[in-house]
């Protein structure tokens, strides 16, 4: 079955100091921490077939740090991932990829994007609705497992949820 890692965004710069909220990079301290964050997993044994990020300079920062430890992974930016983005579109995004996946049963894919969707995201596919009760940190992980078939909505199974403090 194929394994979905939901990812938010490291630590960024403060709402405030930016006009335009999509162009706040990570902070220095958000950068070395995703790092971090991002060889641990690797040294654990975690691998992606492909990283999707949202298009928001702090996702494509963190998208950044995770392909330079995952150096063989491509990287591919939806608009789909930006905050507020469709649910239903993405789904069917990742449809067509596994569609194509030499081994869709053992496809791994991230996702790196913003909360509260990624968190939302995770409750549809696992319980089938949205509860309010997954927490995901800065630069923390959600790990999934997904039918090799749609519908996927209700039927994942969460398996993993590590905030980045347990990581580094």
């Amino acid at each position: 079955m194929p394994s979905l890692y939901l990812i938010r965004h490291g630590i960024a710069e403060e709402r405030g100091n930016y006009e335009d909220d999509t162009q706040r990079p990570l902070t220095e301290e958000g950068r070395k921490k995703t790092k971090q964050v991002a060889k641990r997993l690797y040294e654990l044994g975690l691998r992606f077939d492909l990283l999707q990020t949202s298009p928001l300079v702090r996702a494509q920062q963190t998208s950044e740090i995770f392909a330079s430890v995952f150096s063989d992974c491509p990287v591919q930016q939806l608009s789909e991932l930006a905050p507020e983005g469709s649910f239903e579109d993405w789904l069917k995004r990742v449809d067509a990829w596994l569609a194509q996946h030499p081994q869709p049963a053992r496809a791994s894919l991230g996702i790196i994007g913003h909360e509260p969707d990624l968190t939302t995201w995770a409750e549809m596919l696992s319980w089938g609705e949205a509860k309010g009760v997954l927490v995901l940190k800065k630069a923390g992980i959600i790990g999934l497992v997904l039918p090799e078939k749609q519908p996927w909505t209700s039927n994942g199974i969460l398996f993993l949820s590590i905030p980045p403090k347990l990581l580094i």
